[in-house]
């Protein structure tokens, strides 16, 4: 099974490198999202917070721009599903689950991908790893983590019938995530009722957890949050998508 799933990480892989939206959505986008956020609020969030912002904007866009990036993942799924092409993958001798093993590992390795490229340009405009070697690690693993959680999710939409609005419905809770977490402003700056749920988001705990790697600090407990999140998204929709994968290769 590790050797078919394998096969279609690679498919996967070398189809996404052949389209546009994939590579803007991947790649362009999240670059520009971190050019924008340094040029325009760093000087502001700078007095407030006394850190440079970069050690919060980069996690903020490598989390988010990972996330976003699996929408391609629904959508290539309701394509695929709508075309018959998943009913004929499911005919073939090759294990049943490594369809879906070969997506996530595709995914992990997208995410990872489009973190080093975040990481790259993030160091260029100041960013630095004061833990050493380690941090860099962590740096770039906490995205793979967090995306596959997210991951099962997409698929379980990209199966459904409403696959094809999988962009719109992901792109809002990326986009509300993408302001209501702690790397895009301090978590005691956002109201009282709302600051439990900013600092506890899936997102706001993958930040934090790079937010260390980076800096040094505290990224134990944040880490384990991240794992813990990303742990229980998997076992609660890794089961919708299963089920959903099965009705779409079957209908």
């Amino acid at each position: 099974m590790s050797g078919q799933s394998l096969v279609e990480a690679g498919r996967l892989l070398r189809r996404w490198s052949r389209q546009p939206d994939v590579i803007v959505s991947t790649v362009v986008l999240p670059i520009l999202l971190l050019l924008m956020y340094d040029l325009v609020l760093k000087r502001s969030l700078d007095a407030h917070s006394g850190v440079d912002p970069i050690y919060g904007f980069a996690p903020m866009i490598a989390v988010a721009g990972a996330m976003y990036g699996a929408m391609g993942t629904g959508m290539s799924l309701f394509g695929e599903r709508q075309s018959g092409l998943l009913r004929r993958f499911w005919v073939l001798p090759i294990h049943r689950a490594s369809g879906l093993i070969g997506r996530l590992i595709a995914e992990c390795a997208r995410a990872l991908a489009a973190t080093v490229v975040v990481t790259v340009v993030g160091l260029i405009l100041g960013l630095r790893f004061h833990a050493g070697f380690g941090g860099v690690i962590g740096m770039l693993i906490v995205p793979v983590i967090v995306i596959a959680g997210f991951t099962p999710i997409v698929i379980t939409v990209g199966v459904s019938s409403a696959g094809d609005k999988v962009t719109e419905l992901f792109a809002i809770v990326v986009l509300v995530g993408m302001f209501f977490n702690s790397g895009f402003v301090p978590v005691q700056n956002y109201p009282g009722l709302l600051q439990p749920i900013v600092r506890y988001q899936p997102m706001s705990c993958a930040i934090e957890a790079m937010r260390g790697f980076t800096l040094g600090g505290a990224a134990l407990t944040p880490f384990l949050q991240t794992v813990v999140w990303a742990a229980g998204l998997m076992v609660v929709f890794g089961f919708f998508a299963v089920r959903g994968y099965r009705r779409a290769v079957r209908s």
